[in-house]
């Protein structure tokens, strides 16, 4: 069923893609049907044929879509629930010790000790 829509998929998209390449120009596009001196100036010419082309290009944009929608669909592995429910729950985080308000007293040096007579 997949390899079907697939190929399908494949065909609607090479499809979509010369059509798109059929319209004509219109300040620098993509389009090889319009413009003087094109090889084609009398193939697809006309209003009528403008809006044959745009018909056809947004039914094989709409069929496109939908296959791509139903491809997705069939390739998700079958799990339930949403994306975002199988996000891991988020962790606890530790709060951070507070620091000393006074810095230590610094320790005076020990007297000397004055040597012991034996």
């Amino acid at each position: 069923m997949v390899t079907i829509l697939l190929v399908i998929h494949l065909i609607i998209a090479i499809a979509l893609v010369a059509v798109v390449l059929l319209q004509r120009s219109e300040g620098g596009a993509l389009g090889i049907g319009g413009g003087s001196g094109g090889g084609m100036s009398g193939f697809l010419t006309g209003r009528s044929t403008a809006n044959l082309l745009t018909r056809t290009t947004a039914i094989l944009a709409a069929i496109f879509i939908v296959t791509s929608l139903t491809l997705a669909k069939l390739s998700g592995g079958g799990g339930s629930g949403s994306f975002f429910d199988q996000a891991p729950a988020p962790t606890s985080v530790p709060a951070p010790a507070e620091p000393e308000t006074t810095p230590p007293e610094p320790q005076a040096p020990a007297a000397p000790q004055a040597p012991v007579a034996q």
